[in-house]
């Protein structure tokens, strides 16, 4: 385990990011608190704020479509069923 500050990170952050790609666990200290820096992997999720929007407005428009009867909308087991 590699314990550094913030001013040291900054200053070497390739060094200490490529340590936590190879498994070291970095934990970086500050006075908000102590973080450990770890690499995204296969079974994270990363959510991009505005694509969320997009897909959340889309989602809302079918509802308000599916209440004017223009289109019809799965049922949950038909869309747990596509998972």
């Amino acid at each position: 385990m590699m314990v550094v500050s913030t001013r040291d990170f900054r200053t070497n952050q390739t060094k200490y990011l490529s340590m936590a790609k190879e498994g070291v666990d970095v934990i970086l200290r500050s006075r908000a608190g102590n973080f450990k820096i770890s690499p995204i992997n296969d079974e994270d999720t990363v959510v991009n704020k505005s694509d969320l929007e997009a897909k959340l407005r889309h989602a809302l428009q079918e509802v308000i479509d599916a209440k004017k009867g223009k289109i019809q909308l799965q049922s949950a087991e038909d869309l747990l069923n596509e998972l």
